[in-house]
């Protein structure tokens, strides 16, 4: 079991100290820091938003791209495919209804888990690293 602290109480400090150690720039608001890496493969970029529920710390992954009409069936097979072979982050087309939809990636974790800055290095870059494989799929394989 961590020693850490729950996460509800510092995630904020964890993911500036996680984003700095990796040179990645913070932005924050008043509900969320965000963060964005390039993919080199497609010369894109994928923009992490780290933002809570009332139980959850979300992560959510995006391109910044946003999906035309005639998208949107790829767009939920390549969701089908990564979900059924990989599970995190879960990938899905949000606003499928709206005026802009787009390809996004979740990943959760309660905000009453203990986490040192080690295990929350560990797992947010693991969870961009996952990330980074999944817009490249999606870019690369069904050319969204």
């Amino acid at each position: 079991m961590s020693e850490g602290t729950e996460l509800g109480f510092r995630w904020r400090t964890l993911v500036h100290r996680w984003a700095a150690g990796r040179s990645f720039r913070c932005e924050e608001d008043t509900v969320s820091l965000s963060l964005r890496f390039d993919l080199t493969e497609s010369g894109k970029s994928v923009t992490v938003r780290f933002m809570t529920t009332k139980r959850l710390l979300v992560a959510f992954m995006t391109d910044g791209r946003f999906l035309r009409g005639d998208q949107l069936a790829t767009a939920a097979a390549a969701a089908n495919a990564w979900n059924t072979e990989q599970l995190v982050p879960m990938l899905s087309v949000w606003d499928v209804r709206g005026p802009r939809p787009c390809i996004a990636g979740v990943c959760t974790l309660p905000l009453s888990c203990r986490m040192n800055q080690q295990e929350f290095d560990a797992l947010a870059s693991d969870w961009v690293e996952q990330a980074r494989q999944m817009f490249t799929r999606c870019h690369q394989v069904f050319k969204l």
